[in-house]
Order: C-alpha cells, then sequence, then structure tokens
C-alpha cells in the first residue's frame, strides 16, 4: 500500500524545478546535452520549437547553440524517440533509447498484406540503411538508391501513402532502422533533409527500459504506468507489466498522489516540496513543449478554462502555452519579420503586474534565442492550432 502523500501542487513544483523552469540551468559546454537528457528530449518536428525549449531553460544559450551541440559538437542527436515524433536526444542517452524503444511491442499496420514489409525484408533494410548511412549524410533519395542496390527493386517501390505522394516501401522500416541506432538525422542539405548512422549502440532492452522508466518518473513523477504508456505511445498492458516487475524488483514504489490515486516514483525519491508551496512565476513554453506533454494529470496541469482554450482537442502540445505559478493560464504565439519578433500572448485571467513584468523577461528571452528583437502584445490569439 502507498506510504507516501503527494500534492498535486508539490509535485509539479517539483517537475518544474528540475526541468529547468523554475530558474534558467548556468550555461556551460555540457549544459545543453544534460537538460535534454533530464527532460527526455525535446520535441523537433518543428527544430525551432526544440531549439526555444532547450534555450528558455538555460542561461545564454541561443539557437546557434543548439545547432552547434546537435551539428558540430554531436553531443545532441535528432532522432525519432517517444511516440515515434522526431526529438533531440542527449547523445549519450542514444543506447538506452534505442534500447528501450526497440523492446516496445510493434502494432499491425494499415497498409495492406501487399504492400508490408516480411520480417525478412525489414531485417534486410535496416542491414542496407546501417550501411549505406556509415560516415555518409545521405537525403532521402539517395538513401533510396542506395537500400535498393543492396536488397532489391521491391526496396523502392512507391507504394506506401505519404502527405504528398508515395514513399518507397523501405520507409516502413525507418523507426526501427533508428530504434536499432543505425539511423538519425543529419543537417539539412539546403531545403533537403539527410540521414546519417550514429553508430549506436543500443543498451539491452530491460536495463534500458528500467532506466526510462527511472528517469521518466524523476522528470515527470509521480505516475502510472497508463500516463507511461500515454507518453510512449506504448500498449497500455505492456506498460503496466512493466510497471509491476519493477515494484517487484524494488525499483519503484507506490505513492498516494493526489487527483490520481495509487502513482509511482522511482524508489528512494520521494522527497517534494510540502502542500502549501507551489511553483511560481510566469513561463512561456513553445509548441510541443514537452512538460505540457508528458505531465499528468491533465486537468490538474490545464484548470479550468485552459483545458477547453490551450488543448486542441484534448492534444497537448498544438498550442504554445502560458504558465503562471505552475499551470497553464493561457496561450501565446510569435510571428517574425526579419529580425523582429511580435509575441502575442492571451492570458485567460488579468495578470499582475509582477507578471507582466516577469512575462516581459520572458518576451526578451525568445528573442535572444532565436537572435532577433521580440516586443510584447497582451492580446488575443487568433492562430489556430498546430497540425
Amino acid at each position: 500500500m502507498p506510504t507516501r502523500t503527494v500534492s498535486w501542487s508539490g509535485a509539479n513544483a517539483r517537475r518544474i524545478e528540475r526541468q529547468g523552469l523554475a530558474a534558467p540551468v548556468p550555461a556551460s559546454p555540457t549544459a545543453l546535452p544534460l537538460l535534454a537528457g533530464v527532460m527526455l528530449g525535446a520535441h523537433a518536428q518543428v527544430l525551432s520549437a526544440a531549439e526555444l525549449s532547450l534555450g528558455l531553460r538555460t542561461e545564454g544559450e541561443t539557437r546557434a547553440h543548439v545547432r552547434r551541440a546537435l551539428w558540430e559538437e554531436r553531443s545532441l542527436v535528432k532522432t525519432f524517440g517517444p511516440r515515434g515524433t522526431v526529438h533531440l536526444l542527449a547523445a549519450a542517452d542514444v543506447p538506452m533509447w534505442t534500447g528501450a524503444l526497440s523492446a516496445i511491442p510493434g502494432r499491425v499496420g494499415q497498409l495492406s498484406q501487399d504492400i508490408r514489409l516480411t520480417a525478412a525484408q525489414t531485417e534486410a533494410v535496416v542491414a542496407a540503411v546501417g550501411e549505406a548511412l556509415s560516415g555518409a549524410e545521405l537525403t532521402a533519395d539517395e538513401l533510396t538508391e542506395a537500400i535498393v542496390a543492396r536488397t532489391g527493386a521491391w526496396a523502392g517501390d512507391p507504394v506506401v501513402p505519404a502527405f504528398q505522394g508515395m514513399w518507397p516501401r523501405w520507409r516502413q522500416a525507418m523507426h526501427t532502422a533508428a530504434h536499432r541506432g543505425v539511423l538519425s538525422f543529419g543537417p539539412n542539405r539546403g531545403r533537403k533533409v539527410t540521414y546519417t548512422n550514429p553508430c549506436a549502440v543500443p543498451m539491452g532492452q530491460i536495463p534500458a527500459l528500467s532506466e526510462l522508466v527511472r528517469r521518466y518518473l524523476y522528470a515527470y513523477g509521480p505516475a502510472t504506468s497508463q500516463h507511461f504508456a500515454k507518453w510512449l505511445a506504448a500498449p497500455r498492458g505492456w506498460a503496466n507489466a512493466l510497471f509491476g516487475e519493477l515494484a517487484r524488483g524494488r525499483e519503484i514504489e507506490e505513492v498516494d498522489f493526489e487527483g490520481v490515486g495509487q502513482a509511482w516514483v522511482a524508489a528512494g525519491d520521494t522527497e517534494f516540496p510540502g502542500a502549501g508551496e507551489r511553483a511560481e512565476g510566469v513561463r512561456l513554453l513553445p509548441y510541443f513543449d514537452v512538460f505540457g506533454i508528458a505531465s499528468q494529470p491533465r486537468e490538474l496541469l490545464f484548470p479550468g478554462r485552459a483545458f477547453e482554450r490551450a488543448l486542441a482537442g484534448g492534444q497537448a502540445g498544438n498550442y504554445p502555452l502560458l504558465l503562471v505559478d505552475g499551470t497553464v493560464a493561457g496561450v501565446w504565439h510569435q510571428r517574425r519579420s526579419g529580425k523582429r519578433i511580435t509575441v502575442t500572448v492571451e492570458p485567460l485571467e488579468k495578470l499582475s503586474a509582477e507578471h507582466l513584468e516577469v512575462l516581459e523577461r520572458q518576451t526578451v528571452r525568445i528573442g535572444e534565442v532565436t537572435e532577433g528583437v521580440a516586443e510584447l502584445v497582451v492580446g488575443t490569439v487568433t492562430v489556430g492550432p498546430h497540425a
């Protein structure tokens, strides 16, 4: 039975502190990869959003620093992370990620059987991807040619429905290749995406899953196995069995979490702020920021009107978020013209003079991170949610 009660305000304050949202992380050569590790990645389907997620949590870092860490220092890796979406991950954590993600039970795709890759074909594609990208940065077309040359014409058949046409058959195995540690993103070549081989040897699946759960609970605990499954887009039954195994091994322990009931923290990680304490301050989070996506229960992070205004049909991440004293209190949008950036913030309640002052500083910081000059406008955001 749970032996400790954790309040929502205490859990939320701890999450915010650990995420670099209570106070920025001091700048250092290792700040960005360490932060990416604690956050469990920065969502990078839109790279500028990931640059803001990391930059706003640090002192003095800009998008140029993020890009240098990604493309020159290689302390960050752009690859397919949780939910199969593109993230910036700490390079040192890629073995854990590949080991854990490759352990998640696969799902039968929506493609018809005559289109789907067989198990043997998938293995052939993954091997070909690893060989072709070793020491290289190839566009999708170049990679397709290299894979076809190594496997056969079937790999290049344009049979997979895509946004603007049909992708070659081998693309079904792209996530598998990433989760085997042989594919990640390289720097764009003009407007074309490139891929490379990070040469990451996956950690064993059992220790990788154990470590990922521990990291998840450190950043977002207390949480249930269902919270973990939703964040990872994994089967609920599988996640429940995983947490059961970790509980029997005393790697995680139960607490009584306000608004949830029985939930889990990493073993021994039971120190939280008191029930009367809460997060304070004003923060702006960009599209798809991991804090808004991973924090549960969502109805407490998005209280009252925020649940309707800041969630797109219950989907977190599609609006940039205004946080006031730890909970979502509005949305915002930025519009750029050259170096000039207009940041429009729509609060759901009137902000105090102190909050407005902090919001001004947050706006200035957005300009610094994105290497522009930002100005604040408090008003209605007319732009709809990101697709």
